[in-house]
């Protein structure tokens, strides 16, 4: 069987990238729902199922502290091609949407619920969205990715047709995301997502095909908190959507899969790491609060390119979730008035560095392939 394949749709810089909102939620009654079936039984009384925001979130996020997310990178190698790969990226900010990457925030993103290892758990139903004409294997029955969910009853997924979803259970250490995610009269649905289990170890990779990126990899592990925005500090690697990936047939670890269609020589394909030259004086450049953050977290954490977009995007948490229950987007306050599409203006793309393919993979040789700097 074919692998389905998520597309992000190719919208303009306001909606070009997946974003996040993070969420907390009331104990709910653990239940395991049967394969196929949809459990949406009002919670037992007394018990709670309503949401209210998280102040903060893990420092560095949910994944491990050896992942790929969290790796120090600023003295690793460069790729033999980096000075080539980086000029294409830069190439691809320059001739779109005034030489201006994406910070979307506001619609097609990803609403983040953190839930109890006793939150009620349903089944989430398929929509065959893409008209496969098929229920694919993997989705129900014994460990199914869509078989006994806890997603919190007025859980909202993010604006945008992408109306993505994520939940994550740190008492199981387990990991859920939706792509076209929407609450029906007779349940949960979307198109297409996955689970991760073990999140603490993991690298954040869905198996095989499913997940809500075409990469594989977990909307939310590059995603740009609400709360870093509002300190300025970072600690992770971020999510990098370019307009033209290389071709699918080449995928660079930790990425699993691809939907990039550039035949270039110079593109750069889904999961390859780039960095911004860590010899730049950031605090010397014109940018926003936010994107001299983004430019620090780069130059040590560096990018990971995890899907195509109508616009080379940086991925950031949305406030759908927290807004739903406050009445506020806490964007609105953290860009102080300036507009998302002109977040990242002036960002050094000229700057950007690319790593050596499969950089930092398990049991692959990664010593130096390249110069540390572009020739």
């Amino acid at each position: 069987m074919l692998a389905p394949i998520v597309r992000r749709a190719l919208h303009r810089p306001l909606a070009t990238i997946a974003a996040l909102g993070v969420v907390l939620v009331g104990a709910g009654s653990a239940s395991g729902a049967t394969a196929g079936t949809s459990s949406f039984a009002p919670p037992p009384a007394g018990v709670t199922d309503v949401s209210a925001p998280v102040a903060s979130s893990p420092v560095g996020g949910i994944f491990a502290e050896t992942s790929v997310w969290r790796q120090d990178i600023s003295h690793a190698p460069l790729h033999p091609d980096s000075a080539a790969m980086s000029a294409n990226v830069a190439k691809q900010v320059k001739d779109h949407w005034g030489g201006v990457a994406a910070f979307n925030v506001y619609k097609f993103g990803t609403s983040v619920y953190t839930v109890p290892s006793t939150q009620k758990r349903v089944d989430v139903k398929f929509d065959d969205c893409q008209k496969k004409g098929y229920v694919p294997s993997g989705l129900y029955g014994d460990g199914g990715q869509f078989v006994s969910v806890p997603i919190p009853s007025n859980a909202v997924p993010a604006a945008g047709t992408d109306g993505q979803l994520t939940i994550y259970s740190p008492g199981t250490d387990q990991l859920w995301e939706f792509w076209k995610a929407s609450k029906k009269a007779d349940g949960w649905h979307a198109c297409w997502g996955g689970r991760i289990d073990t999140v603490s170890t993991s690298a954040g990779q869905f198996k095989d095909h499913f997940g809500a990126s075409a990469s594989g990899l977990a909307v939310t592990a590059g995603s740009i908190r609400i709360n870093e925005a509002k300190t300025g500090v970072i600690n992770h690697a971020l999510s990098l959507q370019l307009i033209a990936p290389k071709h699918y047939k080449t995928v660079s670890w930790p990425a699993v899969r691809s939907d990039g269609w550039s035949t270039s020589a110079s593109a750069v394909p889904q999961g390859q790491r780039l960095r911004l030259d860590p010899t730049v004086n950031v605090d010397a450049l014109k940018l926003t609060p936010v994107a001299k953050a983004v430019a620090k977290a780069a130059q040590k954490y560096g990018f990971i390119v995890t899907d195509t977009a109508g616009a080379v995007a940086v991925q950031a948490e949305a406030g759908d979730g927290v807004a739903a229950v406050t009445g506020s987007n806490p964007w609105y306050g953290i860009l102080g008035g300036t507009p998302s599409y002109a977040v990242m203006k002036n960002f050094p793309w000229d700057k950007i560095q690319v790593l050596p393919d499969h950089y930092g993979k398990p049991g692959t040789e990664t010593a130096p392939a390249g110069p540390t700097c572009n020739a």
